[in-house]
């Protein structure tokens, strides 16, 4: 049985890219009993998408024996669409290595994920990584972390991942100041359910924090939200191989399986206890809370029944994406998905791409809009198509974000002509040396599209921003329609701002011109608000020479077949059908098309 007091469970938390997988690594190498043959960087990233990409999506556990102590040690992500993985880390522990890059200094992320620290009551150790690099600062660093956290930084540990200097000293940091957790074995026990997944051979897999009492196999155990019981079949650590053991105790961090078939029956932030044992639940974290929603359609209908079990298992495996089914006339059956942000979207796509080998369609990402009527009723609604009738809305609500722009000091007009563009309200900053730190109130839809990408082009990639989600305020959205050939296509209509709407609504007409192929007829393509026309293209008809096979004669002959051709074609236009071929949507429809 570990002695509770010989304990550390810590997070290593970060803004994007300034190492924390690759410290993790080092701390790895040191001290696992259970270091893999062959050793491969990011080893705690399990995903080949999280390799490929430098980031790491969903945050992994590993135990480690450093001089006695047990360090059970959490990377965590550093995109703000995953800052839910860093919350329910935090949860599970008492201290936090805060990682900032000593080239690049805090950025917006690092705040973030310094705050949710600090809100969890956590004791921070502040280590600069990349000390090695010749534009490494730790002095000015400091000083910035000083200024802008508000943390003193006078005993930052320096380290370099890259060539393992200073993480021994990291090590004995943990030991001598972060606490040991508090808890009882003698008392019932008491655990927090902090991730689930499932597993082929397994089922579902609880990755749980120890709070009070112990777990062993045998046991029977209940979840406090819906009284569910499960009796224990194993239980293990990662080591960081998945390693069975006879039992966790209070501090303790590691996982059970008990032949549970769906993630639902356990939730990630309940409490798991005894019959009869503890009646107090622990307070758990910040339930999931989908901001992006946008359609999944497969490019052939006969893949619907692939799509469908593609969504269902991924959604095992990923509890902040929902997804529900739903029909359009242009592209046949799929799913209406939820995600936590736009890379959340874009990952989520390209794993049911590459892992299950689908061709995906994709509409235009929207955001969840409350609508008061007439009548009295609340609605949500976050597809164009479920819009009611807009004389019977009384308000509509939009939501917004806190956003957070940390960006050198000469690029601060250029960042604030954009933010103002986007409607952002309460614009404020502040500087800290070369430094701006900027902070505004703007709409979740006006990031949605290309946002992130025109911060990073104007301030020559130097920006980095974060965001929390904000309140409801009251906006003037409508239903923008795209209609060819005087019909709707359900599946290019969005929610848009009122203001916004014929500049968007221009953008698609000019982009389904270039697309669409000619046919024998004009091919009106049009954008309306309700029953207004705000643009409009117009497809030209495709011309054949009625006239080549006259030669000579009178003039009015040559007429007479022009004039035919033209009542033809006056018909074709009123019953013949505009043929719109699957690529159309597949071009009109991409995320990045905007950009």
């Amino acid at each position: 049985m570990t002695d509770i007091k010989k304990i550390r469970n810590f997070a290593i938390i970060a803004h994007i890219d300034h190492g924390k997988s690759t410290v993790s690594d080092r701390l790895i190498e040191l001290y696992s009993e259970d270091l893999p043959n062959k050793m491969t960087s990011q080893l705690l990233d399990s995903m080949d998408i999280e390799k490929e990409r430098g980031i790491t999506i969903k945050a992994q556990t590993v135990r480690l024996n450093c001089n006695g102590y047990i360090f059970n040690l959490i990377d965590t992500p550093g995109h703000v669409d995953f800052s839910y993985e860093v919350n329910r880390s935090l949860a599970a522990c008492e201290g936090s290595v805060l990682l900032v890059d000593a080239s690049q200094g805090v950025e917006a992320q690092t705040l973030a994920n310094i705050y949710h620290a600090l809100d969890n009551n956590h004791s921070i150790i502040v280590a600069l990584n990349k000390i090695d690099l010749p534009a490494a600062n730790p002095s000015k660093v400091k000083s910035q972390i000083e200024d802008v956290i508000g943390i003193s930084a006078e005993d930052a540990i320096d380290v370099s991942a890259k060539t393992g200097e200073g993480i021994e000293d990291l090590a004995r940091a943990v030991i001598s100041r972060l606490p040991s957790p508090s808890g009882s074995m003698d008392k019932p026990l008491r655990a927090l359910i902090v991730d689930s997944w499932y597993d082929n051979y397994l089922g579902v897999v609880v990755l749980i924090r120890i709070i009070d009492g112990v777990i062993s196999p045998k046991m029977e155990v209940i979840t406090m939200s819906n009284k569910v019981k499960h009796v224990i079949t194993q239980v293990g650590i990662f080591s960081p191989k998945k390693t069975y053991i006879d039992q966790l105790s209070a501090g303790e961090i590691g996982f059970i399986t008990a032949n549970i078939k769906s993630t639902t029956s356990c939730r990630v932030g309940d409490t798991i206890t005894v019959s009869n044992g503890s009646e107090d639940a622990l307070p758990g974290f910040k339930s999931l809370q989908s901001m992006v929603f946008c359609g999944l359609f497969p490019v052939s209908s006969d893949d619907f029944k692939e799509l469908k079990k593609a969504v269902e298992k991924l959604h095992l495996n990923d509890a902040g994406f929902e997804f529900e089914v739903e029909s359009s006339d242009a592209l046949g059956y799929g799913f209406h998905c939820g995600f936590l942000g736009l890379l959340h979207l874009e990952i989520t796509i390209e794993r049911l791409e590459r892992e299950f080998d689908l061709d995906l369609i994709t509409t235009a990402p929207s955001v969840m809009y409350k609508i008061s009527t007439k009548n009295g009723n609340e609605l949500n609604i976050h597809n164009p198509g479920d819009m009611p009738d807009v004389t019977t809305i009384e308000r509509v609500l939009e939501p917004t974000i806190v956003a957070t722009i940390i960006a050198p000091q000469s690029f601060v007009g250029s960042i604030m002509q954009i933010c103002i563009e986007r409607r952002c309200e309460d614009f404020n900053t502040s500087y800290s040396g070369e430094r701006a730190i900027m902070s505004c109130i703007m709409p979740l839809s006006e990031i949605v599209f290309d946002f992130y990408d025109r911060l990073k082009s104007i301030s020559s990639g130097y920006a980095s921003f974060n965001w929390e989600k904000g309140e409801y305020k009251e906006a003037d959205i409508v239903k923008l329609s795209i209609l060819i050939n005087e019909e709707k296509v359900d599946a290019l209509s969005l929610l848009i701002n009122r203001d916004s709407a014929e500049n968007r609504g221009r953008e698609i007409c000019k982009r389904l011109k270039e697309l669409i192929p000619k046919h024998l007829f004009k091919i009106p393509i049009q954008a309306a608000i309700g029953g207004k026309i705000i643009a409009r293209e117009t497809i030209n008809a495709l011309r054949k020479d009625v006239t080549s096979k006259c030669y000579g004669g009178d003039v009015s002959r040559k007429r007479k077949l022009i004039e035919k051709q033209k009542k033809g074609k006056k018909k074709m236009r009123e019953v013949g059908n505009v043929q719109v071929p699957q690529k159309v949507f597949i071009e009109a429809l991409k995320i990045n098309h905007n950009k």
